[in-house]
């Protein structure tokens, strides 16, 4: 008797985002006029050592990385010196940063792996830069925004927070709120969104008490922790976040 073939898996059904699309493309036209142009907050100059600045930025904050990789990258700013560093200088260098003997590790490994299977250069696809020691898609899909211009959305915990008090994208995991804001968001706004809602969860929609009186959204936003219902003026930052 031969077995009846399995039916596939039913697709995992998502929740929807809360907002309509014309409260999201005012929304994100808000976040436009307030940082026309945002940038990452990790320095970097190149995309090797923007592989390395973000792997290292897990469990760590911005400041934190900067600080400690503004030597680091003077002396190696490519996999070749990295290598030629090895681990234990580069644990010298990163010894202020949390986790610091796994990241030297990995920081290593990846530097070996980019070498050897990808002649010394980042690569742009998600699916390859993932096979790197340390690098998991959080960290592909920034290195892919910043350094190849790609539009894509890495899940941090600010927009994690966000995509749930909010209600942009209300689920458990980054991955499953990574997919709803993809499709949510206005295709004209992907490009920038990443680093318009981290700079926003950074700096107003906070974790422990967002700061409603100073959002720019604050009228459209659907948060229950939301205490304020009157936009601040939207300014035109004159430093570049």
């Amino acid at each position: 008797m031969t077995k009846a073939p399995k039916k596939p898996a039913p697709k995992k059904r998502l929740p929807r985002c809360r907002y309509s699309h014309d409260e999201l493309m005012e929304i994100f036209s808000r976040f436009k006029q307030q940082r026309p142009e945002p940038k990452g907050e990790l320095n970097h100059v190149n995309p090797y050592t923007l592989v390395v600045a973000v792997a290292l930025s897990a469990q760590a904050t911005d400041v934190g990385v900067n600080r400690a990789t503004k030597d680091l990258f003077e002396v190696a700013d490519t996999p070749q010196k990295m290598l030629g560093l090895g681990e234990d200088r580069v644990r010298e260098y990163i010894k202020t940063i949390g986790l610091y003997r796994n990241k030297a590790k990995n920081v290593i490994a990846l530097s070996k792996k980019l070498i050897e299977d990808f002649g010394g250069e980042v690569p742009q696809t998600r699916e390859e830069l993932i096979t790197l020691p340390g690098v998991g898609r959080k960290t592909a899909n920034v290195v892919l925004s910043m350094a190849f211009g790609q539009a894509t959305l890495a899940v941090d915990t600010h927009i994690l927070r966000l995509g749930n008090r909010m209600g942009l994208a209300p689920a458990k995991t980054p991955d499953d709120v990574e997919t709803i804001l993809m499709k949510a968001i206005p295709e004209e706004y992907l490009y920038h969104a990443h680093h318009w809602l981290i700079l926003h969860g950074r700096y107003t929609c906070v974790a422990r008490k967002p700061k409603c009186d100073e959002c720019i959204i604050a009228d459209l936003c659907k948060s229950k922790e939301k205490f304020c219902d009157i936009p601040a003026p939207i300014k035109l930052l004159e430093q570049n976040f």
